[in-house]
Parts: structure tokens; sequence; C-alpha cells
């Protein structure tokens, strides 16, 4: 049957590999871009941030370092009111390293607690003398601070150090880390649909191949045809290049097996003719028989060379209802003098994948056999079995007679090549070997039964379309 369905749906397929390739890739990237951004953004707020405390630790230090201060001089509020509001999360302190002098000086908004030293958490000094780093301040805020420690020789040596709320730097980036996530998500949806829109246009000539190749099978068409991507082009020119050459074979193959039917049929009718016209000669009347047997092995093998040539020839379909009845009319005129009524039924979906005279071949023997063995009626059914499992969809031709029918011993016998059951009946006793043959050919297979009407039952089973 003709594939519809587009190449990539199976886990082992092209367009599944280069989506989910394509997909994997995406997805690292964008994720290790929103790692790097996030950290860039979040490093600018931090250096904003800081710049804005050293702004006050400077502040501080001038003052700290301002000539004739008293001692109890009272600090600006460096132009920020939250250091004046208790337990704002901005603070500043200064405090005397000399061993000797304990004295310390703080924000308001300090109250009566004490900064950690980022010197305690071993946090180094940088180039610039400064040290940066987050604490934990009065009542588990998280705090970035900036410290610096001042020495002005004779008049000692102090800590500077200005801490602000973190909070800030983590509401900023949460925003950014959450505006970024919902963008790049909404982009990697994007991407997605974009990767699986070009394996769908990459990919589709691929497809046209297939649906042309199905298409030839089926007996649709005999070439591709159509203009393909310059890396297709070449498998579609070979393609074509193998179908012709697959019909000049069969072609000649036919030829050969004529020459042949001629050449050994001729001299075995001249040895038959000479030896009928002695009959009464027992060495003439062995010779006939011998004769005879080879005729029929001759037109046996010869049978099958030219069906397996046959078969050979890709994209052939026949309906079959136009053919049952055919061979309905057909026998009953052959055996008019024995009245046998054919009844027929056949689906219309009924089609057969391969040559129109070998069905005709097959089912015309079939129903030839019932009616040389029916009383009066011979029955022919045909249906359509759909595809299970790993077994394609198969036609069912099923043909009864209501004869005396066959034991399994004879039924055994009957399908064995040139064997008769009843010399008085007309023919070589090759018909039904014929069919097993041919039909396995295709693929298909004849089994014999007891028909539920009291005869023999054929039921054949060949490739469906």
């Amino acid at each position: 049957m003709r594939a519809r369905q587009f190449p990539g749906v199976r886990s082992n397929s092209l367009a599944t590999r280069l989506f989910l390739s394509a997909t994997a890739w995406v997805v690292v990237v964008l994720l290790i871009t929103g790692v790097v951004l996030s950290s860039v953004y979040r490093s600018a707020s931090e250096r904003a941030f800081d710049r804005r405390l050293n702004l006050y630790l400077r502040t501080l230090i001038a003052e700290v370092t301002a000539p004739d201060e008293p001692a109890d001089h009272q600090f600006q509020s460096l132009g920020e009111p939250l250091f004046d509001l208790p337990l704002s999360g901005w603070y500043w302190e200064i405090d005397r390293s000399d061993p000797d002098k304990k004295e310390a000086r703080a924000s308001r908004s300090l109250w009566d607690n004490k900064l950690p030293k980022l010197e305690d958490q071993g946090i180094e000094l940088s180039l610039s003398g400064v040290r940066v780093g987050y604490v934990d301040g009065p009542e588990g805020q998280a705090l970035r601070m900036v410290e610096r420690p001042v020495d002005l020789g004779a008049d000692g040596k102090f800590r500077v150090a200005v801490a602000g709320d973190a909070s800030e730097i983590f509401d900023e980036s949460r925003t950014f880390d959450y505006y970024l996530g919902g963008t790049f998500a909404a982009l990697t949806i994007g991407l997605l649909f974009t990767t699986i829109f070009q394996v769908r246009f990459g990919l589709a000539p691929l497809k046209r191949i297939s649906d042309a190749i199905a298409d030839i099978r089926s007996g649709r068409a005999e070439r591709l045809e159509g203009e393909f991507p310059v890396e297709i082009a070449p498998l579609a020119r070979e393609t074509n290049a193998l179908i012709d050459a697959n019909r000049d074979i069969v072609e000649r193959a036919r030829t050969h097996v004529g020459n042949l039917a001629h050449a050994v049929k001729t001299p075995l009718s001249v040895i038959i003719n000479e030896a009928s016209a002695h009959e009464r000669d027992p060495f003439a009347a062995k010779m006939l028989e011998q004769a005879e047997m080879m005729r029929n092995q001759v037109a046996h093998h010869l049978e099958r060379a030219r069906m397996a040539a046959r078969l050979t020839v890709v994209g052939t379909v026949t309906d079959v209802a136009p053919v049952v009845e055919a061979l309905r009319r057909t026998m009953e005129k052959i055996h008019r003098d024995r009245d046998v009524a054919i009844d027929v039924g056949v689906s219309p979906a009924a089609k057969f994948c391969g040559e129109r005279q070998d069905l005709e071949e097959m089912v015309g023997n079939l129903v030839d056999n019932a009616c040389k063995w029916a009383h009066s009626r011979a029955f022919i059914n045909v249906s359509v079995r759909p595809p299970s499992g790993a077994e394609p969809a198969m036609l069912r031709i099923i043909v009864d007679d209501n004869g005396q029918g066959l034991s399994d011993a004879e039924r055994l016998q009957a399908s064995q090549r040139g064997r008769r059951l009843d010399e008085t009946k007309p023919g070589s006793g090759l018909g039904l070997s014929i069919v097993t043959d041919l039909a396995a050919l295709y693929g298909g297979r004849l089994t014999l039964d007891t028909a539920p009407i009291g005869g023999l039952r054929a039921e054949l089973l060949l490739p469906a379309v």
C-alpha cells in the first residue's frame, strides 16, 4: 500500500535524528547563554551597587582624615536618609584598630549592633585596598559590604565599613532571570517550530521519492519523474536506471523462455506422434508414456520460468472483480453440459498486487477444478484480509464445490506435480501444482480443506494492494 505517513515518526528515522540533534543543540546553547547572561547581569548589578557603597566609603574616609576634627564629631547622613532609620539595611561603621583604643562610631540605623568584619571571614584586600563581600547583618539581613583599613600614622588606625541591603541585588537579578527565562522559553518554542519546518522542508524530496517508488510498485507510475535537488538527483537517476535494466532483463528472459518452449516442444510432439502411430508396439507404448511425462515436466518448468520472469516486473495492479466475473462466464460455458452453477462474491476493494494473466491462471485452475468435480454448484468468494503484525494485507480467495471432496491423503497427493486422482477427467494434473508454485512466487499460499457444502475448499492467499 502507498505510504502516506511522513518519514520521521519513528525513532530510527533521519527526520527524528535531525530534529532531536537540532533540539538538543538549541536547548544546550540557550541554557548556556541564559546562565552566562544571568551571571553577567548579576555581576553588573553588584558593580553598580559597589560603586554606590564606595562613594559612601570615600566620604566617611574623608571625614575621618579631616584635620582638627573633634573626637565627638557627628558624621553627616551621607545624603542617604536610610542611614538614620533604625535597622533599615543601610549601615556604616568606623572603629579603631589600635589595640589600646577601642573607639567606635556607627550610623543610627545600626542601633546597638555591630557589623561583621570581612577580614575575619578570610576576604583579602583588592588591588584598590578594599574588601568586598556578603555578610549577615542585624536580624539576619543579607548585606553587601565594603570595608577599608585606614592608617593615619600618629592619629591611629581605623576600619571604615559601609553595608547596604543586598536584597536589591537579589531582587533585580531574580526579575531579570524571570524575564530572561520567559524570553528564552518563547525563543526555544520558536526555534523548535523552525527546526520542524526546516526538517520537513529539507527532507521533502526524500518523501517525494518514497511516494514515487510506492506509485511505481503499485502500478500508478513507471519511472521517477520531476526535478530533484543535486544531492538526491543521483539517487533518482540510478533508481530509474535500475528499473530500466530490470525491464530489459525480464524481456530477454521472456524471449529465451519462448524460444526454449518452441525448441523443446516441437521434437517432443514429433516423438509422440511417431509413437502413437505404433501404439501396439510395447516399445512405442513405453516411449509414448515417457514422452508424455517429459512434456508435462517441460511444460511445468517452462511455466515456472515464465512466471518467475513475469514476477520481476515492478508496479502491476489487477482489479479482481472483472477477472473473477470473466472466469465465471467462461467456466459456465465450458462446463455447460454438466449444468454447474457458479456463485460469485467479490469485495469491491479487492486488488491483486501482480499481473492479470497470473491471477487468471491461478483462479482459473481452481474454478476449473471445482467445476470438474462439483455435482451442481461452485462458489467463489474474494475478500481482503487487513494487515496483521508483520504480515501485509492479503487477498483471500475461496473456491468451494459440492462434489465428493478429498481425504487428507488425497489432498496432499492432489497438490503434487502431475499427480491425477482420476484419469477419466481431462487435464495434465499440473493445475494445482502450478497454482501452488505461482502463489509461492508471489509470497502467497494455497491450502486445501473440506468445504462447508461437502466438497473441496481451495483457499488461496495472495498479496493485496
